[in-house]
């Protein structure tokens, strides 16, 4: 930290405005940090919790897969156990054999962040929902 103040020792004006910053990005992650391959699974997790689908290993797989071909287990475990240790993923017991991952709000401020510069770079105006449903 540039202030000098170790982690964890922060005082709590300091560690109040982090808590109030858990949707932005991490300092230490960034968009250029990670694999088009993790990207892309952030992006296929994110189409399955808007589907209200499970995002289950094999349920992110199959996304990938419709934009891949075949898509190794051993590619894809490895980065998903990645991207839950850089903070961008929960891991949770969906049953006892399977595991769900879920985008945390570091996960979903990349995304929208990524998606403001794509909209912006093709002079885009980015669409925001409507509320009541309406046209």
């Amino acid at each position: 930290m540039s202030d000098n103040i170790p982690r964890g020792l922060e005082g709590p004006e300091r560690q109040e405005a982090s808590l109030k910053n858990t949707n932005q990005p991490a300092d230490d992650t960034t968009w250029a940090d990670l694999t088009a391959f993790q990207r892309d699974i952030l992006a296929a997790i994110a189409r399955l919790e808007n589907s209200a689908d499970p995002s289950y290993g094999l349920a992110i797989k199959a996304d990938l897969e419709t934009r891949y071909g075949e898509v190794n287990h051993g590619r894809l475990y490895p980065n998903l156990d990645d991207l839950v240790d850089q903070n961008l993923l929960e891991k949770s017991e969906l049953d006892r054999r399977t595991n769900e991952y879920t985008l945390t709000g570091i996960a979903h401020a990349l995304l929208k962040k990524r998606t403001r510069q794509l909209a912006d770079a093709c002079n885009i105006t980015p669409h925001q929902p409507v509320a009541d449903g309406g046209e």
